[in-house]
């Protein structure tokens, strides 16, 4: 029977204070978590497993022996096993996406291969077209909603943007890149979080799936704090006065209204 993939990927805490150090890494020790998006991602594989039982739900990710915590989390949240590409080095969105279908290809057939709609810490929201294009595969992205139709075909909506969305038909195999709508994440219990340490995770290293013929297309040459730059400033006068100068600088300086 085919399996439904997840890919995943470990990124900073947002709230963490992230410190660049030798011009293009951060520094380690931050809390590090599955990505949001993702977490929808897994959330939508146990439920459409749920209608396919006799489909794995598969957890694949690409990172150093870290990541495993990672893992951990996506076989907490219900997912049958993992899969672990170790790698120490950075890979751009094209090396990622070539690694993660060599991975899921090697684990034998898939019906559905999901991901989240993008990292929160790189917001490239690519990785289901590369997914894609590298498996000769059909994908959507920012999925709001699906439906499984048959065994041969799923029905998405996707979000456009603008309020306005799109309803897709999908032969299976496909790839789908989760919104935050997709499904909500059931967040693990004590006993979930003690059965998935339980559940078998493969390791597999980075020289089995090396393709010399997949070569970088964007080079990561420096990172960067964000400095922001406010100005604060007190306008005086009564409050109809001030709401009134507020009103006139949002339109004519910020114009955001």
């Amino acid at each position: 029977m085919p399996n439904i993939h997840v890919c995943i990927k470990q990124v900073p805490d947002s709230a963490a204070t992230i410190k660049v150090v030798s011009n293009n890494t951060i520094d380690e020790k931050v809390t590090w978590l599955l990505n949001p998006y993702d977490e929808n991602a897994v959330a939508a594989a146990c439920d459409l497993r749920s209608q396919l039982p006799e489909w794995e739900v598969v957890a694949v990710t690409l990172g150093p022996k870290t990541v495993v915590e990672t893992l951990r989390s996506a076989l907490a949240m219900g997912a049958d096993r993992g899969i672990h590409l170790v790698s120490d080095h950075w890979f751009d969105q094209h090396q990622t996406g070539a690694f993660l279908a060599a991975v899921i290809k090697n684990d034998g057939d898939t019906g559905v291969i999901f991901t989240g709609k993008e990292a929160i810490d790189s917001e490239g929201g690519v990785l289901p077209f590369y997914l894609g294009v590298c498996m000769g595969l059909p994908a959507a992205s920012n999925v709001s909603a699906l439906n499984l139709v048959d065994e041969t075909t799923v029905e998405v909506e996707n979000e456009l943007g603008a309020g306005n969305s799109q309803v897709l038909q999908l032969p299976l195999p496909c790839v789908i890149g989760a919104g935050k709508a997709l499904s909500q994440p059931n967040y693990p219990t004590l006993p979930d979080i003690i059965k998935a340490k339980k559940k078998p995770i493969q390791t597999v290293d980075e020289s089995d799936f090396d393709d010399p013929s997949v070569t970088a297309q964007v080079d990561r040459v420096a990172l960067r704090p964000l400095v922001q730059k406010r100005k604060n400033e007190i306008i005086d006068g009564s409050p109809k006065t001030a709401v009134a100068t507020l009103i006139e600088r949002l339109k004519s300086e910020a114009k955001v209204i």
